[in-house]
């Protein structure tokens, strides 16, 4: 199964006909960038490409009136002078001759998309449409949207394919009320947003917007507002809002499919957001969002007004669908205390509604905790880069782009040239190489295990030279073995592939008795190698590795949920030792957390007493497929509970990703 690219030219049709700067930014353009950038990085020749159908009369009516359909459908015969007047009926919307064609192509590529992606024919995908849809209501257009293509798609996937649980996420940088009116009542959608709500003052100026907002009679906790209060959010923001609300709340919620209304003006550089999220941010939430409901994610597009920051986020999405590893995140990963202030009046306003979010006291994940767990990080001093900040763009009082900066306005071209370089010098900086040419290697001791895995999976029969094997095995008793040594030279040769570029992602089997000594030479191989930041996970019967700080290096205890991310390490290494006790979906899902932090470097020793299965299993998510449903929802034990917000109380003062709001202190970055 592969990716799906939904798209059809004919969406290009509809443009505005007169002069409205607040609607001119909604162009073709949108989608012809946006598709030869794909093409020029070769992600749409990856792509099953499949040409949009029109929603049929009966598909539009899901979600909207059949007043409301004829109504567009008439807009086909109407001139110029009387579409721009049955347009100003509306909130920031235009018509054309051809809007109604294009609405109902959007509409039905979203339909196309689900129906492949519930088939099996397909495992992802993205449909690239115009007109958006999220703000689009049952009976009136609104904010560019005409149809609400998400809605209808979800409205679909329930009555045609029976499905009782769909997640929604909404990354666009404006609230998709839309959406939010349909299924504010029903249990079976959970809606999530996140939106640039400054208090109430940003449009559209919804009181309902914000966090409190949870939805109705039996849809109460089904909505999950997360309102940005200041512009300027940045790629921490974004990922703490997942791991602290999304993603504890979707576990919980157990999807059966992922619907993304995929908006990138919540990008950098974009003149509606005003945020500072790079492209590569909307990998790592893919990557994420591909951790639920088996991988089953349908996005839609929606807003995104700069051209290059749009196209090259859609080509970061496109990478993480087909399940290339996400280029690490760039600039420092501290959440600004009004997102961690936001994400707290989140916590509170859904956690009587949430289970996961009431244990955990509104103190990040939690689920499933592994007793003999433990995570150690090995750090050289590194300063961290700082992503270049884009000039904000004036507002109206009311929140809306000043004219000035609006295409045909007098400045807008300057300011945008000087996007356009800022951005481009960013994505200089984030060295957005070619995927490694083997994405995962895997170096297996029981032979029959490699017909399990993907054809494109390298089966690893390379070593480190003996000599070099014999040096680091010598202060090792636990090597000194032959197993053990043979063992450890595939490691270090799988290690020495991943740090040059060669191999992206590998597994190594390691014999229990030798599982400590291996894990440690693996740490000390790896920074003497040109690793400069470390995260190491090892979970069982493992001696903890030795303090390295008498070689220099500072050693510390690390959750990784959070401070992974803060940490932004070169290299993960997992160890999966005696009596891990994790199932092999447990496993898969740590796998799938920890390819974001490092850009997908990633080596995994496993425990030669463990099931060939389980290497299978974590080969195949290392190399892109998506984790198996850990199933219905469980709590950890309060034991677990509590170790884990001990540690988390440890770990706070220092890793700015763990942070609550309540102890972020002072404006600005907390």
């Amino acid at each position: 199964m592969g990716t799906a690219l939904v798209y059809h030219e004919d969406m290009t049709a509809a443009r505005l006909l007169w002069d409205d700067p607040e609607c001119e930014i909604e162009c073709p353009e949108r989608l012809t960038t946006a598709l030869e950038r794909l093409q020029q990085r070769g992600l749409e020749q990856r792509c099953l490409r499949l040409a949009a159908r029109e929603a049929s009369e009966a598909e539009l009516g899901l979600v909207h009136s059949p007043e409301y359909v004829a109504l567009l459908q008439g807009t086909q015969a109407l001139g110029t002078g009387e579409l721009q007047t049955l347009s100003g009926q509306y909130d920031a919307v235009y018509f054309h001759p051809s809007t109604f064609h294009c609405a109902r192509l959007a509409a039905g590529a979203a339909l196309q998309l689900v129906d492949a992606v519930l088939a099996g024919a397909v495992r992802n995908g993205l449909a690239l449409v115009r007109p958006p849809g999220h703000h689009s209501q049952r009976a009136a257009a609104n904010g560019f949207c005409v149809f609400n293509n998400v809605a209808i798609a979800a409205k679909h996937a329930q009555r045609q394919h029976g499905l009782h649980r769909i997640l929604i996420v909404d990354w666009d940088v404006h609230h998709g009320q839309g959406i939010q009116y349909i299924f504010e009542d029903d249990p079976s959608v959970l809606y999530f947003s996140w939106h640039r709500y400054e208090h109430g003052r940003f449009w559209p100026y919804l009181r309902e917007s914000d966090a409190d907002a949870v939805g109705q009679g039996p849809g109460l906790g089904f909505t999950v507002n997360l309102p940005w209060n200041q512009v300027g959010m940045g790629n921490a923001d974004y990922v703490a809002a997942f791991l602290h609300v999304l993603l504890p709340v979707a576990f919980e919620f157990n999807p059966e499919l992922v619907l993304v209304s995929a908006g990138f003006d919540s990008a950098i550089g974009d003149p509606e957001g005003q945020m500072q999220a790079t492209p590569e941010c909307f990998a790592h939430l893919t990557q994420l969002l591909q951790m639920l409901a088996g991988g089953r994610v349908c996005a839609v597009l929606e807003g995104g007004y700069h051209l290059e920051s749009l196209s090259q986020s859609v080509c970061m999405m496109v990478q993480a669908l087909l399940g290339d590893p996400a280029p690490p995140l760039s600039g420092p990963m501290v959440p600004h205390a009004s997102a961690l202030e936001s994400i707290q009046s989140v916590q509170v306003a859904q956690a009587p509604h949430w289970m996961s979010l009431q244990q955990q006291g509104q103190r990040g994940l939690g689920r499933d905790g592994a007793s003999g767990s433990h995570a150690v990080a090995v750090t050289l001093n590194h300063p961290l880069g700082v992503a270049p900040v884009l000039s904000p763009c004036p507002r109206s009082p009311e929140g809306r782009p000043s004219p000035l900066l609006l295409p045909g306005g007098p400045e807008f071209k300057a300011a945008a040239t000087q996007d356009v370089a800022a951005l481009s010098s960013l994505l200089d900086q984030l060295r957005l190489n070619p995927t490694p040419p083997v994405r995962t290697a895997v170096a297996l001791t029981a032979p029959d295990a490699a017909l399990a895995l993907p054809s494109d999976v390298l089966c690893e029969e390379g070593s480190a030279p003996q000599e070099e094997t014999q040096a680091w095995a010598r202060p090792h008793e636990a090597l000194a073995q032959d197993r053990a040594l043979t063992a450890l030279g595939k490691v270090l040769y799988l290690l020495d592939r991943i740090l040059d570029g060669q191999v992206s992602s590998g597994i190594a089997v390691t014999p229990a008795s030798a599982a400590a000594a291996t894990l440690d030479v693996a740490i000390r191989c790896g920074l003497s190698h040109g690793a400069q930041r470390l995260l190491c996970l090892a979970v069982g019967q493992l001696d903890r590795p030795p303090d390295l700080t008498d070689d220099g290096y500072d050693s510390q205890v690390m959750c990784v949920s959070g401070s992974a991310s803060s940490f932004q390490p070169d290299l993960v290494l997992v160890a999966l030792g005696p009596a891990h006790g994790l199932r092999d979906p447990q496993a898969a899902l740590l796998a799938a957390l920890l390819r974001g932090p490092a850009g997908g470097r990633v080596l995994v020793l496993v425990d030669e007493e463990s099931t060939p299965q389980l290497a299978v299993v974590l080969a195949r998510v290392l190399h892109g497929e998506a984790a198996p449903s850990l199933g219905p929802f469980s709590m950890a034990s309060p034991e677990e509970v509590q170790a884990l917000m001990q540690l988390r109380g440890q770990l706070e003062p220092r890793w700015k990703m763990l942070q609550v709001a309540s102890e972020a202190g002072g404006p600005g970055s907390g």
